[in-house]
């Protein structure tokens, strides 16, 4: 009984795995046997990458509201101690983004966390 080389289960896989391949260069895109390994790597760093992305923009965030805290003669530090002394729970993300676009709210958060009630 002959091989079925290109069968429609072959022929499906390749297509896959040569969609994941655009946009490589030479032979990457174009044979299987290059394609496949550089396909693996790059799913590979996707995956590392999606994390890194989300280390990075917490550290953006941090970066943001500690500049924007020592305009209010604060830290990062006080600050995120205050709110939690305060049971105010607002992420990273939120506060930065007040802290950028909405000056007066921070303003307002900078000093409840500055009340003698909640600076120990």
């Amino acid at each position: 009984m002959a091989r079925a080389r290109w069968g429609p289960a072959s022929r499906r896989r390749r297509k896959r795995l040569f969609k994941m391949a655009e946009g490589f260069r030479a032979g990457r895109k174009r044979l299987v046997r290059h394609a496949t390994p550089s396909v693996r790597k790059s799913l590979v760093y996707a995956r590392r990458d999606r994390r890194a992305r989300r280390r990075e923009f917490r550290r953006l965030w941090i970066a943001r509201l500690n500049a924007a805290c020592r305009l209010y003669g604060t830290t990062y530090s006080r600050l995120m101690h205050g709110l939690r002394q305060a049971n105010i729970s607002l992420d990273r993300k939120h506060l930065a983004d007040l802290a950028v676009n909405d000056q007066a709210a921070f303003k307002q958060l900078v000093d409840v966390t500055m009340t003698p009630a909640t600076a120990n």
